[in-house]
């Protein structure tokens, strides 16, 4: 059975996954490439750490983009590095900011790009990150993608019991170099994916939290179990303060000049050392939220609310009170996108995503020598034995199907397809059905 759902699984998912592990290669290492590409506005000729305040460097992007919402500011992370303030302007996609660098020297704008999403992408990144989620068709090319995470985990789990269970010679680690050509790819086949199965499983568990639909009942569990990420309080007390007197920022105003100063001082003082974004108030009577973005390890993920009048910060929330599934969550994006550990992350990924081509590849290699080479101008390689399943334990199947079902409901995409496999195969069972039987008569009459 394992052998069968192996087959078809690897048959008719082969290609999505040949697409989303090349479209993942490419992707591991956008981040480095990145940074070669837009280094005239990244970075800046200075080593030196002496900077201008940080309302005059948005001041100086405020007069480049004069009409755009101000959103945000991301102080420069060290020397050479640019800041990026942050606005929201008309004709961006969704989680587009337009991010104006400024040199944090001399408070001069190097540049402005669309930034996507929390890690920032630039546009080179966000081709490749849309390319790899959707085929850039929008909400539908998602199906694609999910169809791919959910069954990469089966397909790993299924290939890897018929490699350590099969009645094979020599080490399952290692390819053999000898033997008939079939038997060489099966064992490339199968050796590599030994090497890199943690890594397809993780790469599957973390693909389904973006995706369309078993992603929406990952939230709902995450949600229902308390696992969801806790955020900072931004509501100003009645008086539109942390306990203070005063007035609120208008909504839709820019924040006060002094307020990004102030607000990064104060984060600086709740020890908020790495990287960090400074978001606006989202309205009136609510706060600066000064959050952690680096995204190497060990993570920094703290974040403080900052009163806009004051400065004084009224809530702080630590990545070392998060719960341990949301810890998880986050460390498991971060790595998937190869931000974690930086280059060795990134390099990891492209290999991974590069065996998983090759799997791919070696596995129809595999189907075409299965094929009948006398008798037939052209057939494509045989499916696994039929009919083996019914002598499995009747309890043991009854266990099966309730999983598939559980499995099935909370991944959608699975379960459909998999339904799909199993309609596929008794149409492909009637079939060469009637046609033995077709076969029989027929000699029955010659016979006559």
């Amino acid at each position: 059975m394992l052998v069968r759902l192996h087959f078809y699984a690897g048959v008719l998912v082969g290609p999505f996954l040949l697409v989303v592990a090349a479209s993942g290669f490419l992707y591991a290492l956008a981040p480095t490439i990145e940074n070669v590409i837009y280094r005239d506005t990244l970075f800046v000729d200075s080593d030196s750490s002496t900077t201008v305040p940080v309302s005059e460097q948005v001041a100086a992007a405020r007069q480049q983009q004069p009409d755009g919402t101000l959103l945000a500011v991301r102080p420069a992370p060290g020397p050479g590095d640019t800041t990026r303030v942050l606005f929201g302007v008309p004709g961006l996609g969704e989680s587009e900011r337009l991010a104006v660098f400024v040199n944090p020297a001399n408070a001069e704008v190097t540049g402005e790009i669309a930034a996507y999403g929390s890690s920032g992408a630039l546009p080179f990144r966000t081709w490749l990150s849309h390319l790899h989620r959707s085929l850039h068709l929008g909400e539908p090319g998602r199906i694609y993608s999910e169809l791919a995470a959910s069954w990469l985990w089966v397909i790993a789990l299924a290939g890897l019991v018929l490699w350590f269970t099969g009645r094979r010679n020599g080490s399952r680690r290692k390819p053999q170099r000898s033997g008939s050509a079939r038997r060489r790819t099966l064992s490339w086949h199968g050796a590599l994916g030994t090497w890199v199965i943690l890594a397809m499983l993780f790469l599957s568990a973390t693909g389904l939290t973006w995706s369309r639909f078993a992603g929406e009942n990952v939230g709902e569990l995450k949600a229902a179990l308390d696992w969801t990420t806790p955020t900072v309080s931004t509501k100003l007390d009645a008086t539109g303060h942390g306990g203070h007197e005063g007035h609120t920022m208008p909504a839709g105003a820019d924040p006060a000049v002094t307020s990004w100063d102030q607000s990064l001082a104060s984060a600086r003082s709740a020890q908020l050392d790495g990287p960090v974004e400074i978001a606006a108030p989202k309205k009136a009577g609510t706060t600066f939220v000064v959050q952690e973005i680096g995204k190497q390890w060990p993570t920094q993920a703290d974040s403080v609310a900052v009163d806009p009048a004051t400065g004084k910060v009224l809530d702080v929330q630590r990545f070392d009170d998060y719960p341990l599934a949301a810890k998880l969550s986050r460390w498991g994006i971060d790595g998937h996108m190869g931000l974690l550990f930086g280059l060795p992350n990134q390099l990891l990924l492209a290999m991974v995503a590069g065996v998983i081509v090759a799997m791919v590849i070696w596995g129809y290699r595999m189907w075409w020598q299965r094929r009948p080479t006398r008798g037939h101008a052209f057939r494509l390689g045989r499916p696994a034995r039929r009919g083996t399943w019914r002598g499995a334990p009747i309890p043991a199947l009854a266990a099966l199907v309730v999983v598939a079902i559980g499995i099935g409901i909370f991944l959608p995409l699975f379960g459909v397809t998999l339904l799909a496999f199993l309609v596929l195969d008794l149409l492909v069972g009637l079939y060469r059905g009637r046609s033995s039987e077709s076969t029989a008569e027929q000699g029955d009459e010659l016979l006559v």
